[in-house]
């Protein structure tokens, strides 16, 4: 069981939470863009640790077999993500329900788009930690309800905080670790788009050892599994980012896959065809995927 953390570690880190939002909130969003370069820069120069596993990382991954290479791409998702969060804490600023498309580039398969508008069909939509995956699945919900999973901060005063922070529009959370599967069951029988991340590492009773870039990575059953049980049309989307606050967001055709009756096999097999498509946009553009995470344990 993992120990409480200390009370004043808590609050410390939410009064860094709320001066970073006031100083992010006075800010032009050109100027957030520098703050969080900066910022971006200096956890990659001190933070060691992190800058160790994404150049690792890039590396295993065949990137690169260029270590100054794969410390660059390393610097340049630690300000991509930089980017993400300052664009994330501005978008309500930026984004309403009549403008969002003129900064979201929709590129949508006609059948996974004629998926999205019918009410009452619900759609497991797969993706990683690339782009800006959060704020993708926030303006994707104006087109249908979206429910995602969500893995809460360990300090529950700054989860509060910034989930409170997030836009909704039709953009719901669930916890990671609370989920009921009933309950995913539930989002996917009301029509809705069912957000699943894949990339994470999972405990052994959760997940599958399936291939990503070449090696076997723990994977999360539960897109294979839902889709097996429910039937559920299962797509892959990604977001692309293409400047400030611009993206482009990519759902690919809808999957289908048909039960062998060995419910290993074929929940590898579609975890790893997922893990395959990510590959591909990973390689598109390396510098936006979040390589800081130890995503092979194994």
């Amino acid at each position: 069981m993992r120990k409480p953390r200390p009370i004043v570690k808590n609050i410390l880190e939410y009064i860094g939470a709320r001066c970073a939002m006031a100083v992010v909130d006075s800010l032009s969003l050109p100027a957030a863009e520098r703050v969080a370069r900066g910022v971006a820069d200096a956890w990659f120069a001190l933070g060691r640790s992190r800058r160790r596993i994404a150049i690792r990382n890039i590396l295993r991954a065949g990137i690169t077999a260029d270590p100054r290479r794969a410390a660059a791409i390393a610097r340049a998702s630690f300000r991509h993500f930089g980017y993400i969060l300052a664009e994330s804490l501005k978008s309500g600023e930026v984004f309403t329900e009549t403008n969002w498309r003129d900064r979201m580039e929709l590129q949508i398969h006609p059948d996974t788009m004629a998926l999205f508008e019918t009410p009452d069909r619900g759609v497991i939509l797969v993706s990683g930690h690339f782009g800006n995956w959060e704020l993708a699945a926030q303006l994707l919900s104006h087109v249908k309800p979206l429910v995602g999973v969500t893995r809460r901060m360990n300090n529950p005063l700054a989860d509060r905080l910034v989930q409170k922070r997030k836009p909704r529009n039709r953009f719901s959370l669930t916890p990671k670790h609370d989920t009921d599967i009933r309950r995913l069951i539930g989002t996917l029988k009301d029509g809705h788009i069912l957000a699943l991340m894949i990339d994470q590492h999972a405990p052994r009773e959760r997940g599958i050892p399936a291939e990503f870039f070449g090696h076997p990575a723990s994977t999360h059953r539960s897109a294979a599994l839902l889709h097996l049980v429910t039937g559920a049309p299962l797509c892959f989307a990604y977001s692309v980012r293409l400047g400030l606050m611009r993206y482009r967001l990519v759902a690919e055709a809808p999957l289908t896959f048909t039960s062998t009756g060995d419910k290993e096999a074929d929940t590898r097999c579609i975890l790893e065809t997922l893990n395959r498509r990510l590959e591909a946009a990973i390689r598109a553009n390396p510098e936006q995927y979040l390589w800081a995470h130890r995503r092979w344990k194994l």
